[in-house]
């Protein structure tokens, strides 16, 4: 089974709206594991508008199942992430002011930089991850780089889905074939939800896990949490 990992960005967000520590992101983190969730995801930036760096040690310290920090390897970032030891770091190429990712990695051009990064983090027991498009030029730089995993930069395909599903996944499931060929894990994340969520999983071979939160946080507003994830979760068996 593919494994859900909930990023609870977007709970941050709403704490850091009002000030105070309501909604408690660190318990929402336990209840997202209590309701079947297999990972937790966060992305912390630089000015913290939504997870702060505090956060990360706060949840380094209770999170029992899969813990993944995403974010550009500045060395705040680095120092942060060898401070804290995931379990894994996905490296996303987005810029400070950015709202949220929206690109992969060049491999190619970055070459030398993500070699440099990722063997700073294996050396701290890290597992990575590296955020590319769904181009089979970049996951061949991927595998050049000796990245652990790559995590498929979703946002063309759920934008087409309702189009032309066919046609949205296409390049997807070429590039997951590579994937796996190159013997890299494989994750996906970008706006991913319980309408694409299944037909994705379902079309490439392999996927080790989805990171999830937007959508799944709003859809919780009217399902519940505990409700939405069973849901995600079924969408993935």
């Amino acid at each position: 089974m593919t494994k859900l990992s909930v990023n609870i960005n977007k709970i941050a967000t709403l704490r850091n709206a009002r000030g105070g520590n309501r909604p408690n992101v660190v318990q929402a983190a336990k209840d997202c594991e209590r309701f079947g969730a297999q990972g937790i995801t966060v992305h912390p930036r630089p000015d913290e508008r939504h997870i702060r760096y505090q956060d990360v040690h706060d949840l380094k310290e209770v999170v029992t199942t899969e813990f993944n920090i995403e974010g550009n390897p500045t060395p705040e970032f680095l120092k942060l992430v060898k401070e804290v030891k995931p379990h894994q770091v996905t490296l996303v190429p987005d810029a400070p002011d950015a709202i949220t990712s929206n690109a992969g990695w060049d491999t190619i051009r970055f070459k030398e930089y993500l070699t440099d990064v990722i063997a700073d983090l294996r050396e701290s027991g890290i597992r990575t991850s590296i955020f590319v498009d769904p181009v089979e030029e970049m996951i061949e730089g991927a595998a050049l780089v000796k990245t652990d995993r790559v995590e498929l930069y979703t946002e063309s395909y759920a934008t087409g889905y309702h189009s032309n599903r066919e046609t949205a996944i296409a390049p997807y499931v070429k590039a997951a074939l590579l994937a796996k060929q190159l013997g890299l894990g494989l994750n996906a994340g970008h706006d991913l939800d319980l309408d694409n969520l299944r037909y994705l999983k379902d079309n490439l071979a392999g996927l080790d896990e989805v990171s999830i939160g937007h959508a799944l946080v709003c859809d919780a507003l009217y399902l519940g949490l505990e409700n939405t994830i069973q849901q995600y979760l079924h969408q993935l068996k």
